[in-house]
């Protein structure tokens, strides 16, 4: 999920943009932020703090897949090497 300081700053930007009396504004302000936070939900968005944690979580996939292709090739050189001495 998004940030609600940045939701609430967005719906009190786009509530700002109204010439509108004070309470209409907070009425309109209130609102546009439960839009957002629906479509943003709808969206299903990762927050930073996701997104970072899956972003480690396949660097470390990536290293993995690194060390077992290096195993690999490893192996097929003694295989190799066996079979040349057969």
């Amino acid at each position: 999920m998004l940030d609600n300081s940045f939701l609430n700053d967005l719906s009190n930007r786009l509530a700002a943009l109204l010439p509108a009396a004070e309470n209409l504004r907070d009425e309109t302000r209130t609102k546009i932020g439960q839009i957002l936070r629906k479509a943003f939900a709808d969206l299903d968005l990762l927050s930073r703090e996701e997104f970072e944690v899956q972003a480690e979580s396949l660097s470390r996939a990536r290293q993995r897949i690194e060390a077992l292709e290096s195993l690999i090739i490893e192996l097929e050189k003694r295989l190799d090497s066996l079979a040349e001495s057969r």
